[in-house]
């Protein structure tokens, strides 16, 4: 490891920290930084570093909502830490499909999905969804602004549209704030119950990880990890401030075409070099 191999780890952590949040890919952004920087390490490691970075990002959600999410807080009332309960029985509600499908199907998943095409396919076919349903939604009422009034049936449903965000390049934030939104969620609801949904999702994805790849690190390796984590994690924070920003007075469609343009990007780059 050199101090290149150090400067690779701080843009990967930035392209997660980044695309993790925004419905863009991080998976169809991570393919092309890999491609391009050919990150330090062995086949093994690399593919557990690109799943396990996203702790660092993960913990940005936990440090901003730290609050929200904690049902003991002494400052909330008995009605408030009640609230806050019911908003994690929630999360377990909407995360249950995906952690079913995903611990079953991981490895066939891995081997036959997570290829550019696949990538390239999905970023434009949810690109276009993206800029369709907007359209869709821009005259309806929306049904559900707080997390008082999502139900756990659509917290299921929610759950459902994260199972596809399994297949590479669809976006994990991007399925379930679509999915949201169709479901009649504010952009606002759906996009923080999208950051609250990550938090089991990643850590389970993350543990799955080191579990198979084992914990005989290098030094060099635990360096590397640890980079990229604290990167991934500060960056997280900016861009989560911003993107729950941005949608107060703006929608996704912006998003949408990126996903287009990239998904093109990803297709003749690889099909030329």
């Amino acid at each position: 490891m050199n101090i290149i191999d150090v400067i690779k780890t701080i843009i990967i952590g930035i392209v997660e920290g980044i695309t993790e949040w925004l419905p863009i890919s991080s998976t169809g952004h991570m393919i092309l930084v890999d491609e391009w920087l050919n990150l330090y390490g062995s086949d093994a490691f690399k593919e557990m570093f690109l799943v396990v970075i996203q702790l660092g990002a993960i913990m940005a959600v936990v440090v901003l909502f730290f609050h929200k999410l904690n049902p003991f807080a002494p400052s909330k009332s008995k009605e408030e830490k009640m609230d806050t309960i019911h908003i994690w029985f929630k999360v377990a509600i909407g995360v249950l499909p995906a952690a079913v499908i995903g611990l079953i199907f991981d490895d066939w998943l891995n081997d036959k999905l997570y290829n550019y095409v696949v990538v390239a396919l999905m970023l434009i076919i949810y690109g276009i969804l993206f800029i369709v349903i907007e359209n869709k939604q821009k005259d309806k009422v929306v049904k559900i602004t707080t997390f008082k009034e999502l139900t756990y049936k659509t917290a299921f449903f929610i759950g459902m549209f994260q199972v596809l965000a399994l297949i590479p390049g669809t976006s994990r934030s991007g399925a379930t704030i679509l999915g949201a939104i169709i479901l009649g969620t504010s952009r606002f609801v759906a996009a923080e119950f999208s950051f609250f949904l990550s938090i089991p999702v990643m850590f389970g994805a993350s543990a799955l990880k080191l579990y198979k790849f084992g914990m005989d690190f290098t030094g060099s390796e635990i360096t590397i990890l640890l980079i990229g984590m604290v990167t991934a994690f500060v960056v997280s924070i900016v861009t989560i401030k911003f993107l729950l920003s941005y949608i107060k007075k703006n929608d996704f469609k912006v998003f949408g075409w990126y996903r287009i343009g990239l998904g093109l990007i990803v297709l003749l780059y690889f099909l030329i070099f």
